[in-house]
């Protein structure tokens, strides 16, 4: 049900709950659903759309831009349907698409699924007001307290951020949001930031028919928290398609001409090389801040801005009292739904009494750029693990080379690769970079989480012809290197 001032079950006569959520993305969500199963009487304070970012702004959306791109390429690998894949993408009905996969940006099917689960929505927004208090300010301006009897569940998630540089607050550039709700295909597009949002959104615009796309990336390679192998082999697809790649380079200065007109960037390649790039529209991704500036963590000895820090029952640090949680991006841990979600599944589940801890997510990170090829990857990167002082070993192989590759057409390739423990012949980490590779991630994750020896892994036998036997070929090029005795 829908709580709304001066009715409903937050009235005047009782603004009382078990648990209070702030926050209605998929970690609020999961963590309202879990502890009202557990029997508790739960609110969760949303101000804008109920299902937050992924299902509007994020994942959803951008997704459905990149799946006509993605689908065409695909068949014109395939002899005999190259043919018939000649045409360019209908735009507008990939952006009706695009707007079906965001609900229309109506939240209605999750308002009633909420109330299905036995949770009231606040609509306004929350803000802590000491322990085990909560104010939400609604439309109209006015203000109720609200008390919590058992937990308050941070569930603010996170929003793009916003770097320094000179012009770019008067240029009207676009950020995330903008980008997946964008009602034209700008003819040139500019991107800061080599990260997933900016390379996913490169493809799909440049698909849907931009005709100049420029990255520019601070680090060294594209996607610089994977694999330096993963960045190089995206950009290559990247050149392929017409894609403007510009790495170790920092956009000094941005400039509009007039109120619409279009924008010169002035970017620095290091060694004296200054270049200037115009395009009609900038979309700056370069990472996200927690939601936590106008929550009201002063009132409770927390620092507004910050993440909060969390242990592994996602309780928040230096609250007395057990109270608080903190789920999804605004805890820092790992900035994905999926990850969220599961923090959210944890934390409900031990608000409502059991004992569960939270562990997956900080050792089997899967995640995947939906690019094409695809770069998935789970658990730890090569020097992440060797920074842990792992006695590393890893293996590589052209996933191109197996059988199943083949009958999905010419010019499949991509690497894959294993980051083993050698001293326990368990994996710590995969990446596999192809077309379609994000179906192979969950046996990576199974297995590092599940921490399956090697020599088990042997007995998992792949289906002939299919992707999955490049882990046969992974396990044969560690045995051949390491001169293991499996079968």
């Amino acid at each position: 049900m829908i709580n709304q001032p001066g009715h409903g079950p937050a009235s005047p006569v009782d603004r009382s709950y078990d648990v209070l959520v702030i926050g209605g993305g998929p970690a609020g969500e999961n963590a309202a659903d879990l502890a009202a199963r557990g029997g508790l009487r739960v609110g969760l304070v949303e101000h804008e759309l109920l299902g937050g970012e992924c299902t509007y702004w994020a994942c959803m959306p951008s997704k459905a831009l990149l799946r006509p791109g993605e689908a065409l390429e695909a068949l014109r690998r395939v002899p005999g349907g190259r043919q018939a894949a000649q045409g360019a993408i209908d735009v507008a009905e990939a952006l009706r698409r695009r707007d079906a996969l965001a609900a229309q940006w109506d939240d209605a099917g999750q308002v009633a699924w909420l109330e299905g689960a036995g949770v009231d929505l606040i609509r306004g927004h929350g803000r802590l007001a000491g322990s085990r208090r909560v104010d939400v300010t609604f439309d109209d301006g006015t203000v109720h307290r609200y008390a919590v009897r058992k937990a308050v569940v941070v569930a603010t998630g996170s929003s793009a951020a916003v770097p320094r540089i000179a012009g770019l607050s008067e240029a009207g550039v676009w950020d995330s949001r903008d980008v997946t709700t964008a009602k034209d295909v700008p003819h040139r597009l500019m991107i800061i930031g080599g990260g997933v949002v900016g390379v996913e959104m490169a493809q799909a615009w440049k698909w849907l028919g931009a005709e100049e796309v420029t990255v520019i990336e601070l680090a060294e390679h594209m996607l610089p928290r994977e694999e330096r192998f993963a960045g190089d082999e995206l950009a290559v697809a990247f050149r392929r398609l017409g894609i403007t790649i510009h790495t170790s380079a920092t956009t000094t200065r941005i400039d509009r001409a007039g109120s619409d007109g279009p924008v010169t960037a002035t970017v620095d390649l290091g060694e004296s090389r200054v270049i200037d790039v115009e395009a009609d529209e900038v979309l700056v991704a370069t990472g996200r801040r927690p939601n936590t500036r106008d929550l009201g963590l002063e009132t409770i000895g927390l620092e507004p801005g910050d993440h909060i820090e969390v242990d592994e029952h996602l309780q928040a640090g230096g609250v007395d009292g057990g109270w608080l949680y903190a789920v999804g991006d605004v805890n820092g841990r790992s900035l994905l739904t999926h990850t969220g979600k599961y923090q959210a599944r944890i934390a409900g589940a031990h608000i409502a009494g059991l004992d569960t801890v939270a562990w997956g997510d900080a050792m089997a990170t899967p995640r995947v750029v939906f690019t094409s090829p695809e770069v998935a990857a789970v658990g730890l990167t090569e020097s992440q693990a060797r920074e842990r002082g792992m006695d590393v070993h890893t293996v590589s192989y052209d996933i191109g080379r197996v059988a199943g590759a083949a009958t999905l057409g010419k010019g499949y390739r991509g690497t894959c690769k294993l980051v083993i423990d050698a001293s326990r012949d368990v994996i710590a980490g995969a990446t596999f970079v192809g077309p379609r590779v994000g179906e192979l991630l969950h046996a990576a994750t199974i297995a590092i989480v599940g921490e399956v020896p090697l020599a088990t892994l042997w007995h998992a036998v792949p289906a002939f012809p299919t992707l999955s036997e490049v882990w046969l070929r992974l396990l044969e090029t560690y045995r051949d290197e390491k001169g293991r005795a499996f079968v």
